[in-house]
């Protein structure tokens, strides 16, 4: 279908109705020509007349192998394509209770979706009456981020919608490095600008009251 719509967005040969055309091309001198003296010169030279302008005064058409042209136009969209960088975004659900194990585990993946390239939308989702203890869900995600800082770079702070808290995480530009997640004892140096990088702090854990009754 793709191919049939590029077949038939240029005019070609008799399917040109002006009277006269602008000829240009490596293998033709640049000339108006009237459009029958045009495809009479297309044929000699074993080519298609191709209008690649039909607005301009007159048309301008090339002298073209119209099958490799096509062919060309195809491969060019391919490697475009193919050039183009895909994110695509990654979910991660939490509970407001979310013991260390699980959270962890969760952690570990959100490094290798940032690794990788994609983005991480965390989200905290509150069932029934949870939903009094939003801040709890806070403090859970800016620790997330907080320690995904090496990875990832907050993109949008924690946002309550409906019974979700959401937080989205952006990969960062520089692929991490098994050097960055060495142990701090075989580091003799830091750089300056990671000394003079902001961190993302976590706020003290959340002390309050646990809803009776809820299952998270």
């Amino acid at each position: 279908m793709k191919n049939d719509k590029m077949k038939y967005k240029y005019r070609i040969n008799e399917q040109i109705r002006s009277r006269e055309v602008r000829i240009v091309g490596d293998d033709a001198e640049a000339m108006v020509l009237p459009t029958h003296k045009a495809l009479q010169l297309a044929e000699q030279k074993g080519l298609d007349l191709v209008e690649i302008s039909p607005n301009a005064q007159p048309p301008v058409c090339r002298l073209i192998d119209y099958s490799k042209f096509l062919y060309q136009q195809k491969k060019r969209q391919k490697e475009l394509k193919a050039k183009q960088v895909k994110i695509e975004v990654k979910e991660i659900r939490f509970g407001p209770q979310t013991d260390e194990h699980d959270y962890n585990f969760k952690l570990k993946h959100a490094k290798e979706f940032l690794t990788d390239g994609d983005k991480v939308k965390a989200y905290v989702f509150f069932r029934g009456r949870s939903i009094l203890f939003k801040e709890q869900g806070e403090v859970l995600l800016l620790r997330f981020a907080s320690d995904l800082e090496d990875y990832g770079k907050v993109e949008q702070m924690p946002v309550l919608e409906g019974k979700r808290m959401i937080i989205f995480i952006a990969p960062k530009k520089t692929p991490v490095t098994k050097k960055s997640e060495e142990s701090s004892e075989e580091i003799t140096a830091i750089p300056e600008k990671a000394k003079a990088a902001p961190k993302i702090k976590a706020p003290k854990e959340y002390t309050g009251p646990k809803v009776e009754g809820e299952d998270f």
